[in-house]
């Protein structure tokens, strides 16, 4: 598709992609925008001009509302933008609702309503368990079985940019519990998915119901305290290793945009039961990319995640737990086969102890205070354009406690 808008050779942005954000001038409200070229489209604005349909989805500071509008809604409003950006004779009066992105702040893009991360790479799984459980199997013995996960903590999940404060908690020692801030401070990059239409309690949503209920994707960093995550994670899994803080990617990438990036995951053996089986294949391949300190240290590839998100939806809500509007669902870090495809900085330094020398010399087992981590992600679409998550980057900052 060709569009009128300038937009920069792979940018990822193009129209081919239009993701959603909230975004806000200098003394503005938010409002929902879309991505298009090094541009935000002022969708508020667009509605109130009469060039959208608006049920006062986009004058509002968040996703939600229009996320919980459904499917329908949402292809009509993807049609109706395409059709705005393709066919020029409607640019006289689109074109005035562009606002530059260098002008705006991206915030939170969607209220979230619950958290849940993942555990669905196979190399990220059996290099964690070499490096936590030498000597003992290195896949849990459920892990062939179903999608593992945890429940983290909604109210810390934040926007990019968002500086992140080194945490404190217990960790274990020679000489036994000592409390204090964490020194093995890591990154996960992972993928994760919103939740747009909620479902009712005690009904639980199958794998063929995914694209009715998912709106889009997002980048996540599942920042990691890996001294207090070792020391607490028995029996019931992390908690305040991982609770201080989430950081996302603030354009949303619907589902939409991303049918030609799917292919098929890896053979999963033994067969999943019934309720975890899909009709079609739910892989994604993506390229990610870890930045620390403006070196690239990782390309981690989604396409070899093993428990993909409509199997991750399925699990869910298989007891009955109900969808709401906002809940975020992440992948787990997303690791390769390759040393070089690791998705966190206990594989690639394996605990620290084969450090990453970076090109300007510098020797990283794990995060230093004011050390800045960015992951963006990339997925071919039709006819090869590139679609684009923008990016999660944070930095971080000394201790409190």
């Amino acid at each position: 598709m060709e569009t009128w808008v300038d937009v920069p050779e792979g940018s990822g942005f193009g129209v081919e992609n239009l993701p959603y954000g909230v975004f806000s001038r200098r003394g503005e409200l938010p409002r929902v925008g879309v991505a298009i070229g090094d541009h935000v489209l002022d969708l508020a604005e667009l509605a109130a001009a009469g060039l959208l349909a608006d049920r006062r989805w986009f004058a509002a500071g968040t996703l939600n509302s229009f996320m919980s509008a459904g499917r329908p809604v949402w292809q009509a409003t993807r049609d109706r933008l395409i059709t705005l950006l393709t066919d020029s004779g409607h640019r006289g009066s689109v074109e005035p609702h562009l606002v530059p992105l260098r002008e705006i702040e991206l915030h939170l893009p969607f209220d979230v309503a619950d958290y849940v991360d993942f555990y669905s790479s196979r190399d990220h799984a059996v290099n964690v368990g070499q490096i936590f459980r030498p000597g003992a199997e290195s896949l849990p013995p459920n892990w062939l079985h179903l999608p593992i996960g945890y429940h983290g903590r909604s109210g810390t999940v934040v926007p990019s940019g968002t500086p992140i404060v080194r945490p404190c908690g217990q960790r274990r020692t020679d000489d036994g519990p000592v409390f204090g801030p964490s020194v093995k401070l890591d990154v996960e990059a992972e993928v994760g998915f919103v939740v747009g239409v909620p479902s009712a309690l005690g009904r639980p949503v199958p794998t063929a119901g995914f694209r009715d209920h998912v709106f889009g994707f997002v980048l996540v960093n599942d920042w990691s305290a890996r001294d207090i995550q070792a020391w607490e994670y028995q029996p019931l899994g992390p908690f305040l290793g991982k609770s201080f803080a989430t950081s996302i990617s603030p354009w949303v990438v619907p589902l939409a945009a991303l049918e030609s990036a799917r292919t098929t995951p890896p053979a999963q053996a033994p067969e999943p039961l019934p309720y975890l089986r899909c009709d079609e294949p739910w892989g994604l391949d993506l390229t990610l990319r870890i930045e620390l300190n403006g070196h690239v240290v990782s390309r981690p590839p989604f396409a070899t995640m093993y428990w993909t998100a409509p199997q991750q939806l399925a699990h869910a809500t298989v007891n009955g737990a109900a969808l709401r509007t906002g809940d975020l669902m992440a992948s787990g870090t997303v690791s390769g086969p390759d040393r070089n495809q690791r998705g966190s900085l206990i594989e690639l330094t394996w605990d620290g102890r084969d450090p990453l020398v970076l090109p300007d010399g510098q020797r990283r087992g794990y995060l230093e205070d004011g050390d800045t981590v960015r992951i963006q992600a990339t997925a071919a679409g039709p006819g090869g354009a590139p679609i684009g998550f923008g990016e999660v980057a944070g930095t971080v900052m000394p201790v409190l406690c």
